[in-house]
């Protein structure tokens, strides 16, 4: 049998709405595959099935080494079977599972930011129309002109599993920090807010291009050689073109450099008030997201 394609395989009931006796039939992302063997000795498949509103447990029992080549855990899978009750839990007991193929749409598999991202959007908008210094607003206004970059800007989780990892994350995380950065300069006049508010608004926009979505949230190959501070320093240089003077580049890029702390800097120092500024606007927000979401003990990643 050919793989079901997505477009194939009709719409999946919310995972959080299942109750035992409903028919299951559509497209999960399967995050755990075990092969086990029953009393009897029979193989069977263990598994672990999510979409955005919940994860559920699933057994396969017939034909399970057959059907079990058909897909690895990590990836989208079409599936039909009904909900069950058993030993006090409730999971689906499948008839057929195979991968799935065709378009995929990760709101459907992945944690989406609670907060609105229109409105985030527009908060963005607004704080980067705060920037004065010609040089960086040209900056900013080119990027968020740019329609595809905006659409994978909106999409992006900023962590996998600390801070914000969730479609949306990086957009909630870069308007807070923004947000701080304003409020910092208001308090501080003689900040170069212009600098320090064209950096919060780009200092993670390397994650645009760090991961990519699917049953999962992965690193891309890009993310993987390079990391997102050196794909955000390669995007700021591109995008500057002859907007910028090397001047205000420079002290723009070292802030970008230095936004998880100075260690990353030639010499591990601060080369500006500005980066040290953005370095704790950055983790303060990073921190206080991680415990909300993980707890207190827990530590977020970058």
């Amino acid at each position: 049998m050919a793989p079901a394609t997505l477009a194939a395989v009709p719409a999946a009931t919310a995972l959080a709405t299942l109750r035992p006796g409903d028919a299951v039939e559509g497209v999960f992302a399967c995050t755990r595959k075990d092969r086990l063997a029953a009393r009897t000795g029979a193989p069977y498949l263990a598994l672990e099935l999510r979409d955005a509103t919940a994860t559920m447990p699933a057994r396969l029992f017939r034909d399970a080494d057959l059907q079990g080549g058909r897909f690895d855990a990590g990836e989208l899978v079409a599936v039909s079977g009904r909900v069950v009750r058993f030993r006090e839990q409730t999971q689906i007991e499948l008839a057929r599972i195979e991968r799935a193929t065709g378009e995929i749409d990760p709101t459907a598999f992945l944690p989406v930011a609670y907060r609105d991202l229109d409105e985030l959007d527009g908060f963005l908008e607004h704080l980067a129309r705060e920037v004065a210094d010609q040089g960086y607003r040209a900056l900013l206004d080119d990027l968020l002109a740019d329609g595809a970059f905006r659409a994978r800007f909106r999409l992006a989780a900023a962590t996998r599993a600390g801070h914000h990892a969730y479609l949306g994350g990086l957009l909630e995380h870069t308007v807070a920090v923004a947000t701080l950065a304003q409020e910092l300069a208001l308090g501080h006049p003689r900040l170069n807010s212009d600098l320090l508010m064209c950096a919060a608004i780009v200092h993670d926009i390397g994650k645009t291009r760090e991961f990519t979505y699917g049953a999962s949230i992965e690193v891309s190959e890009e993310g993987r050689l390079l990391g997102h501070v050196q794909i955000g320093l390669r995007l700021v240089r591109e995008r500057a073109g002859g907007r910028l003077d090397e001047g205000r580049l420079l002290a723009l890029e070292h802030c970008v450099l230095c936004h998880h702390g100075a260690d990353a800097a030639p010499g591990g120092r601060f080369a500006s008030v500005e980066a040290l500024a953005l370095w704790r606007l950055n983790s303060l927000d990073a921190a206080v997201k991680g415990a909300l979401e993980h707890g207190l003990d827990a530590r977020g990643s970058r």
